[in-house]
């Protein structure tokens, strides 16, 4: 993916002005642990240009990545991925995804693919992949074609598990002890946002979540929105973070907007609309600013937000009720429910 902002996008821009092309490998039916690296996108302040990717994939699965020299290109490819496309893009090779947006001349207008937004996305013109060569790996048995979704749980499960740990590290390193847990539920997309749970230990680190969230708003791109939860809460029950900002936050003074006129993601449709009539690409469009909620419990009032637990773990139903009643309740139970049996409140 050579989107604005991206890694390709940093490598293919360093290179522009360049004659020679720029080598690389795509590789496809890699290992588990690469492709939660390959989903660790528009993280850069904790995973930069030129920071070893695949040696965490090696750390995530207990074991170094194993590589190899492509045949037709000064590049190396994973060595135990299924199908290797090998090749090259020139940077100023850019062409239309779409004929539809070819003829009209036109980008960011005409339907290209579904996005993690949840949206369809548009058609640009992009760098071109020029192959050189396909390899694959000795076939030992029927491979396993798994076509991906996009805004799918699957890939919800690729993008947010390295940015969930990405954020956390930011907020730590920024004010170590403070973080408790950073959560990105599937309705807020890969990209669009997250839940963090913070720790109140005394009156100066009241206000710290603010500059978490703004900072994640910051240097998480495509990002528009970010809750902060306190620890009495579930960061992981999006009934629970929506009865947080229900009955904790001020609208006048917990909501903020702190980066209007940034950058952000043309695949999010609200950010596209700010480019009016002209095209809706990355240079066109402007981030809205992202807004961050603070539902978090202000320290010194905790005895104002104290919340009742029930004695869940003193009762079990199992003593009342039959197994077959016990097997329906539990099928009818949804969204809070679930949180109220497992932790009382």
């Amino acid at each position: 993916q050579i989107s604005p902002g991206s890694h390709m996008w940093q490598v293919v821009s360093k290179h522009f002005k360049d004659d020679k092309p720029v080598p690389m490998t795509m590789c496809f039916g890699v290992a588990p642990a690469g492709t939660l690296l390959a989903g660790a996108g528009f993280d850069y302040v904790i995973l930069p240009q030129g920071c070893d990717e695949i040696g965490i994939a090696g750390a995530v699965q207990g074991q170094p990545v194993r590589l190899v020299k492509a045949r037709t290109v000064d590049a190396m490819a994973l060595a135990d991925a299924e199908v290797v496309l090998e090749g090259y893009v020139n940077p100023r090779d850019r062409r239309y995804e779409t004929a539809e947006s070819e003829e009209a001349n036109i980008q960011g207008r005409f339907h290209f693919h579904p996005e993690w937004s949840g949206y369809m996305g548009k058609a640009y013109k992009a760098p071109t992949f020029h192959v050189t060569a396909v390899t694959t790996r000795k076939r030992e048995s029927k491979p396993i074609i798994f076509a991906l979704g996009v805004h799918t749980l699957d890939d919800s499960n690729i993008d947010t598990t390295m940015r969930e740990a990405t954020m956390y590290e930011l907020c730590n390193r920024m004010q170590p002890g403070i973080i408790q847990d950073v959560v990105i539920p599937y309705c807020m997309t890969d990209w669009g946002g997250a839940v963090i749970q913070v720790k109140k230990r005394n009156q100066i680190d009241e206000g710290w979540q603010r500059n978490f969230m703004a900072a994640i708003l910051a240097t998480s791109q495509g990002a528009r929105i970010c809750v902060a939860v306190s620890e009495d809460a579930d960061p992981y029950d999006m009934d629970d973070v929506m009865w947080c900002i229900t009955t904790r936050v001020n609208p006048h003074t917990d909501i903020i907007n702190p980066l209007p006129g940034g950058r952000g993601q043309t695949f999010q449709p609200a950010e596209r609309m700010t480019a009016g009539d002209k095209e809706w690409t990355a240079s066109n469009t402007s981030f809205e600013g992202g807004m961050g909620i603070d539902a978090t419990v202000p320290y010194g009032y905790e005895s104002d937000f104290q919340r009742p637990v029930y004695a869940v773990d003193k009762v079990d139903p199992k003593d009342f009720f039959t197994d077959g009643d016990f097997a329906n309740v539990s099928n009818r139970m949804k969204g809070w429910v679930h949180s109220l049996a497992r932790t009382g409140r």
